[in-house]
């Protein structure tokens, strides 16, 4: 499993597209990203499906 951690207001396209390059890049299947950038805590789970 793959986690990426973050620091930042808002999560977006960029980060999404980020995190699945780094999925494919490692061949992992799984990954999280966790935003610590807001008054509470964001994550998102990935999973690559091919």
């Amino acid at each position: 499993m793959l986690v990426e951690l973050k620091a930042t207001t808002t999560l977006d396209e960029h980060h999404f597209a980020q995190i699945i390059n780094y999925l494919t890049a490692y061949r992992f299947q799984t990954g999280l990203l966790i935003n610590f950038g807001q008054r509470s805590l964001q994550f998102k789970r990935f999973i690559k499906t091919i």
